[in-house]
């Protein structure tokens, strides 16, 4: 299991009213070390705008769009994001996900994660016919359970028949590092951790993920403090800030408007 799981909104806030359902579901044992979760969004809009808030993660998601057509609009990727998104819908729609882990994303995508940085690609333009039937099939399952077991058998089948898709072991190595230590990692640590020059390292992350060491560090830091919040419930805004290297009021409220766009307090209103 990777150490590190990251949080997404409809987890978290209910200072934004929705009608969006959104749910997660934990990937067989076997697959957990490559994907965080699958994931659904049921949006209901019949006769109004319903808004979605997206935080960046530190993963890479394949996205099914279960009413479009045609198939080639059906499916797409979406790279690392480096800052938050709110999506709005005007009319009813579905969706299923999965969510990759960015360090072995390239497992499944053949391609670096930097391909699909702050951005959208179509399967059928990375997988080719085979993107195209993969997203006939999981349009046309029964439900998400029968969507899960498509895509498990697909996943197992990429990872028995891989060529040379695999990140770089400097890669790999890094981003657990980073994972395992919240984030909070200085490229002069990690350097040192990792036995490699900050200059390789920095060129590795730009080749293979789109973005520095430290953009990727700020944003597992972020998530990590996030859960942090979610789950435990002791300590002020401020002293679970500190206690993740945001240093003062400020830097904290700039980060957590940067990567959630709404201030701390909004999100958290009965944390002082």
């Amino acid at each position: 299991m990777n150490p590190f799981l990251p949080i997404q909104s409809p987890s978290i806030s209910h200072s934004e009213i929705t009608r969006n359902r959104y749910k997660e579901y934990n990937p067989t044992p076997a697959l957990s070390q490559y994907i965080a979760c699958y994931w659904i969004l049921d949006v209901n809009a019949p006769d109004t705008q319903e808004t979605h808030r997206v935080l960046p993660d530190g993963c890479v998601d394949i996205i099914f769009d279960l009413e479009a057509s045609p198939l080639s609009k059906g499916a797409f990727i979406t790279g690392l994001m480096t800052r938050f998104e709110t999506l709005t819908f005007t009319n009813e729609q579905h969706f299923f996900g999965i969510r990759l882990f960015s360090n072995h994303a390239r497992r499944f995508l053949h391609f670096p994660v930097q391909e699909f940085i702050d951005g959208r690609v179509y399967l059928e333009d990375v997988w080719g016919v085979e993107g195209l039937l993969f997203t006939e099939e999981i349009q046309g399952a029964r439900g998400t359970l029968e969507r899960m077991d498509i895509v498990e058998t697909k996943l197992i089948l990429l990872l028995r028949s891989l060529g040379n898709h695999r990140s770089p072991e400097l890669l790999q190595t890094s981003l657990h590092n980073i994972f395992m230590n919240h984030g909070m990692n200085s490229i002069q640590t990690l350097a040192k951790k990792v036995s490699y020059s900050e200059r390789t390292i920095r060129r590795v992350f730009k080749e293979e993920l789109g973005v520095s060491p430290k953009e990727f560090s700020r944003i597992i830091r972020f998530q990590s403090m996030l859960k942090n919040l979610h789950s435990v419930q002791n300590g002020s805004l401020m002293e679970v800030a500190l206690n993740y290297g945001y240093f003062d009021q400020a830097h904290f409220s700039n980060e957590f408007k940067h990567f959630y766009g709404l201030v701390p307090s909004i999100v958290f209103p009965t944390r002082t």
